[in-house]
Order: C-alpha cells, then structure tokens, then sequence
C-alpha cells in the first residue's frame, strides 16, 4: 500500500507547487486593463466587420482609448447611438458622421450585358476574376457570383439579374463587401445621395454601349 501512496502523493506534491507557480506567474506578469476598454466593448454591437478599420470590436475598442484623437463615429452598425454612449464613457465629443451606405457602381442586368463566356468553376467573383476579367462582354462590369453577398453579415446585398444589388434599409456601411469585390465597383457613398452613374467602364463611348446597353457614354 505504501508503495502506491508514494507516486501518488508526489502527483499531487508537483501540482500544488506547479499551481503555486501559476498563480505567482499570473501575479508578477499581470497587466491592468483600463476598464475603460471593456465599458466600450460592450457599447460596441459586436459584428467585428472590420469597418472602422480595425481587426474587431475589441482591438476598435482598445484603440478608442489609447488614442484621443480617434473618432468615436467609425463604428457603422452602431451609428450615433453607440458614438453618443462612447463618447460619454470617454469624456470627448461623439462628432458627427454622415450616414453611409454601399452602392454597387455597375447596372450590366444579364438583359443589358452580353455574355461572352459561361463560368463554370466554382461561384467565386474573385476566383473567376483569376481566369478572365469578367464573363461578360464587358470587362469592367458585375462578375454576379456573389462574393460581397457572401460576406455582408447583415442580408443587405445579393445578386438579382446578374448584377449585385443593395438594399439601402439592411445595409450598415461595414465595407465588408467593398472590400471583396474583385471589380472594386462597390462604393460607400452619402446614404442622402439618391443619384448615381451606374457604370464603371472605361471604355470609349462607341464601345462601352456595344457591349452594355445601360453604359454611361458621358
């Protein structure tokens, strides 16, 4: 019987000193956090888009802190509401912030747009865009595979008629889609702006409407 206590009670001797030596550890490189950072954190909505440029809400939230001159308007989900509750947790003026929202610059709908290529890879805007500048005739336009619907958290894009498409009411300016469009024809733009050129060719006149019907010749 004693033989089996002894490895037992030595198990148990190594765990109390390795907690011991945890918790020490624990103490001596403990780093205080301002507590700041969390009352910020949880005004935050928590999508961590990544549309105030940050990696999330928490490295936003942090920063927000650290540095007094960063606005407290970058965070789009939250809008004035949650830039009005951090500014007060900071003690600093919200500011303003015009209200944005994304606008897909191309109107080439699979009526107006002529097919040159059919795709059959996998639905990736971006891995089609590896292969040929767009199945359409023209090059500038809508790929339509969906990326940016893909990776907007909020339903506020998807492709209709081959072109993608906003809705205005979903869509919270995250510039998530933004940023995956290969075509880099996605826009944010003043959400009170109700007018745009809805193309993005380069081309000449002559040839923008030969192969778009909805080209700007302007």
């Amino acid at each position: 019987m004693s033989g089996l206590m002894t490895p037992v009670l030595l198990v148990a001797v190594i765990g109390l000193v390795c907690s011991g030596l945890l918790v020490f550890a624990s103490k001596v490189f403990h780093v205080a956090v301002d507590e700041r950072v969390t009352q910020v954190r949880e005004c935050l909505p928590g999508a961590n888009c990544g549309g105030c440029g940050f990696a999330g809400c928490d490295d936003y939230a942090a920063n927000l802190v650290a540095d007094e001159e960063l606005p407290c308007t970058k965070c789009s989900p939250g809008g004035a509401v949650v830039a009005a509750q951090i500014a007060e947790i900071l003690g600093r003026a919200a500011g303003a912030a015009e209200p944005q929202v994304a606008q897909v610059m191309c109107n080439g709908t699979c009526e107006a747009s002529k097919t040159v290529l059919e795709w059959q890879g996998m639905q990736s805007c971006k891995g089609a865009k590896g292969w040929f500048s767009s199945p359409n005739a023209c090059m500038f336009g809508c790929i339509g595979l969906g990326d940016c619907a893909n990776a907007c958290q909020f339903d506020a894009i998807g492709v209709v008629d081959g072109v993608a498409k906003v809705n205005r009411e979903n869509c919270v300016a995250c510039g998530a889609c933004v940023g995956v469009c290969p075509q880099k024809i996605i826009k944010l733009v003043p959400k009170k702006n109700q007018v745009h050129v809805l193309c993005s060719s380069t081309d000449k006149g002559a040839v923008a409407r030969k192969n778009c019907d909805n080209a700007c010749i302007g």
